[in-house]
Parts: structure tokens; sequence; C-alpha cells
């Protein structure tokens, strides 16, 4: 069986010629020589009706011959070339597979146009952002398009997204932690080592409310933490370097609860949405998570605590294009305005506003 490999190309421009021997936005050399030979009656015009040389078509004409084992050209002493009846059914398996993908590869062409606009746009920018996982976050991509500003954004744990600024793999982090946690606490304790004053910056973003997501009615009735170490209670957790697994394990320490005294919490899942689909389906009875995903999954919301969402990025990028815009963006009303009317969310007075580690992080010394 063939293998089939897909590739695109840029062209400044398209003449009617190119047009004529194009059957569909998926193009394939062999294909366009094919149908030109066919319409033209000679590599000669063929080649010419293509822009390109004689050789180069004859050249590749003999290669695929050779590569597929069968004739495509065939010709005789004064007639005209023609196709053999290998390469018609080459042109009419193409022309049917088209046919049928006709709407996917339009609209597959279309997006890699408007794409690949943002690269040529050089009013656009692009920012890289790793980050843990939050609703809000989605909705400043969307707002940051439409000011040309592009988020890249790569959910991951609190952690990792920190981590992966520091190695030179984003240019914002994303992460998450109550508004004032002990000095010495396993918060705490996680993030200083990850953070420098002089070389890193934060960027208020939002507050959010981090709580228990229960079934509808709440029918186990779980009020707080301790009830999750009730029997019959089956939890769903969230991954390890999670900030939201940093905030449960953080809880835990606090109050003396022993891990293995909870069932599922062994159990984990990559983000609040996954966490409440499990809760949703009945593959577990809580979790702990954001308002935001407990809403959009029908799901009973018990606050537990209110924390930051902070942005952090290194203070060399600080002034780039894209970072003055995102900070624009975060500062507008229109933005805010929308924050605010995410459940569970509230913009900070500092939101988009650039602030020192040791100010707002007053565990930090």
């Amino acid at each position: 069986m063939q293998h089939i490999n897909l590739s695109y190309s840029w062209t400044p421009h398209q003449d009617d010629a190119a047009l004529r021997h194009q059957t569909s936005p998926l193009r394939n050399p062999l294909m366009d020589m094919l149908q030109a030979v066919r319409e033209a009656g000679s590599i000669a015009s063929a080649a010419k009706s293509l822009k390109l040389s004689y050789r180069h078509v004859w050249g590749e004409l003999k290669r695929w011959e050779q590569a597929l084992g069968q004739p495509l050209i065939l010709w005789e002493k004064g007639q005209a070339a023609r196709l053999s009846e290998f390469a018609d059914k080459l042109l009419w398996a193409e022309r049917q597979a088209q046919a049928r993908l006709a709407p996917q590869i339009s609209a597959l062409h279309a997006e890699l146009e408007k794409t690949f606009a943002v690269a040529f746009d050089a009013d656009s920018h692009l920012l890289t952002v790793y980050a843990s996982h939050d609703d809000a976050l989605v909705q400043l991509q969307q707002q940051a398009a439409q000011q040309a500003l592009h988020l890249d954004i790569r959910f991951c744990g609190s952690v990792d997204a920190i981590r992966a600024l520091n190695e030179g793999r984003c240019t914002v982090a994303g992460f998450h932690a109550p508004a004032q946690p002990a000095a010495e606490s396993l918060i705490a304790r996680t993030y200083r080592p990850l953070l420098k004053t002089g070389q890193h910056k934060l960027i208020g973003f939002a507050a959010r409310q981090q709580g228990l997501m229960v079934k509808a009615g709440n029918p186990l009735h779980i009020k707080a933490l301790a009830d999750l170490c009730r029997p019959g209670v089956r939890m769903v957790n969230r991954s390890l370097g999670t900030g939201t697994r940093l905030l449960l394990d953080h809880w835990l320490s606090e109050n003396g609860f022993k891990p293995e005294s909870i069932q599922g919490y062994q159990q984990e899942e990559p983000s609040h949405a996954a966490v409440a689909a499990q809760i949703a389906s009945g593959q577990a009875d809580v979790g702990l998570g954001i308002a935001s995903a407990a809403q959009s999954h029908g799901l009973d919301f018990i606050p537990l605590q209110q924390e930051h969402y902070w942005l952090v990025c290194l203070k060399s990028a600080l002034h780039t294009p894209a970072m003055l815009e995102l900070t624009q963006v975060l500062q507008s009303k229109i933005w805010q305005t929308r924050l605010n009317q995410v459940t569970g969310y509230q913009a900070l007075p500092e939101c988009g506003h650039v602030q020192s580690l040791k100010k707002m992080l007053p565990w930090w010394p």
C-alpha cells in the first residue's frame, strides 16, 4: 500500500495557468504534471504551462515511473503524448479522494492562510505561555487575539510552568498561590527556589476561588476538607506539580491529615475540567478545583480558599513589544469586565501591573 505524506508551499501569487492545473488546494506536483500533459498533449507544452523546464518535467516523470514501476506517459512518433492507463487511474483516484475531502481541505487551506498571515503581519505579536490550567486564561487568549496579540498557551502544572520559564521554553509562566501562605509552608518552600528577586517580575492577573467540587445537590453532604477522609467518599486528585495539588497537600499537612486516609488520592487528572468530568460521570464524589469548572459540568461548589493567579516573566522580557501589549490588554476595562463575569474570578487592582516579588509575596523573605 502506498503511503501519503501531506505538505504545503508558499507562493507570493498564483497565475491562471497554475490554477488551471491545480485540482484542489492540496497540491501534488506529479498530479499537476500529469494534468498538464493531458491538456497540452506534449511534455514541452506542459512544462511551459507549468513554468518549469522541459528537462525538469521529463526527469520527474521518468523518476516517478521508476519509483512506481509503471509507465505514466505514452507517445508514438507523430502523435501527441497521452497518459497511460495507470496515470489516468492516478488522476481519477486523486479527484475522487479530494472530492470527498473538499470541505476539509478547503477549511485547512483557509486556516493555514489565516494563521500564517499573523507571521507576516508586522503589527501582530506572539507570546509563548506555560501556565497552570485556568479558565480565565482561555478567555484572555481570545481577548488578546482581538488586539493582534497571540498567546500560545501550553497548560501544565504551576511548578512545571515556572521551570519552563527558567529554562527558556516560554516567555510567560502562570502560577497560583494563596495570598498569605506562611513563610515555611509547603507552598512557600516549593515556589521560593524557583523565583528570584531582580530576575523575575510578577504581573497581576486575577483572584479566584478554589474549593471542593461535588455532585449536584451534594448528596454526601461534603462541607469541609475533613470530609475527604470519611469512609465511602471517593476523591479525584490533580497531578503532581500542579498548584492545586500543592494547595491540597499544604492543607492536609497543616491539618494533620494523611494522604493515605483519602480514598482516590492517587487517582489523578490533568485539569480542573477533567476532575469535574470525573465527578459528573459518577467516577468520583469530590475533587478540588475552581468554581467555573464546577459550573460548566453542573456540579455544586464549596469555596475553601481565595488565591491569587499570577503571571511571571523574566525582567529582560518586560519591555518587549509583546509583553507591553499583554500588560495593556490586562489593564483594559473591557478585559477586566470580562474577567469579572467568569464564575469564581475577580480582577485584581494590580491586574496588568508589574509587581515586585517582595511586595506581593510577603512570605518571600
